[in-house]
């Protein structure tokens, strides 16, 4: 997952609203989103690489996600942090702390996940766990609410948007992510990358045929619990090769 914006307590009929897209390479194996035989049951896409996922919500409510953090050398042999998302979500011992103790068995991330509707965010590489105030937030391969310039335009247009949408829709929420534009070179993050990729992962949207946006994923949850979880997913030209939409509560 490459980068998601949260709307906590901003529009007053849906306390959590999640925007996300999921960059990847296009030849990594991928199931859409489906109903999983978990206890209790997950709604998520599935790395058939590796058997976790980067985004879901789970029977009884509550929410995951999953960011990489940029660097430039990764570990080998450690696990696949697409694991922890299924674990959040289905684990009884699952809990910060427990994040604390094994982070050093995958990858820098970030994880977003939540426990008793309250939202939380844990970044593997200072072992913090920070609770996520009202308002709006977006996450990429960072810092939590880093001002990198896609993570500032598209927290800004959520934000225009549910302030000035009685009932927030998919496909416009959806449409949010889609943009392609890339900032100027001196407001490009500097991450270890060379220009060429800083410039091509600078987007909302990537759109690459090798690299690039895989699927968006959109969460409502209305403030009588129903959630509304869709999923749309892209080829490496960013067309459009299908949806998934599920209700749950």
């Amino acid at each position: 997952m490459c980068i998601l914006f949260v709307a906590i307590n901003a529009h007053p009929d849906y306390p959590l609203i999640v925007c996300a897209n999921r960059d990847e390479f296009h030849h990594r194996a991928t199931e859409p989103a489906h109903r999983w035989s978990t206890t209790p049951t997950i709604y998520a896409g599935k790395d058939k690489q590796a058997g976790g996922t980067w985004l879901g919500v789970n029977a009884q409510g509550e929410f995951a996600g999953l960011t990489n953090i940029r660097v430039i050398e990764q570990q080998d042999g450690v696990r696949s942090r697409g694991e922890l998302v299924v674990r959040a979500l289905c684990s009884t011992e699952f809990s910060s702390q427990w994040l604390s103790e094994h982070a050093g068995n995958y990858n820098p991330f970030n994880l977003l996940f939540q426990q008793r509707n309250q939202l939380y965010c844990f970044n593997s590489q200072t072992l913090l766990t920070t609770e996520l105030s009202s308002g709006f937030h977006a996450v990429s391969n960072g810092a939590l609410d880093d001002i990198w310039p896609k993570m500032a335009k598209g927290q800004q247009a959520l934000q225009r948007y549910i302030q000035h949408s009685a009932q927030p829709e998919i496909e416009a929420l959806r449409s949010l992510m889609l943009d392609t534009s890339q900032p100027q070179d001196d407001d490009l993050p500097q991450t270890g990358f060379s220009l060429e990729w800083e410039r091509r992962l600078s987007s909302i949207f990537i759109q690459h045929e090798e690299y690039g946006t895989r699927s968006t994923s959109i969460m409502l949850k209305h403030r009588n619990g129903q959630i509304t979880f869709s999923e749309t997913r892209y080829d490496g030209k960013g067309r459009n090769l299908g949806s998934q939409q599920f209700m749950l509560g």
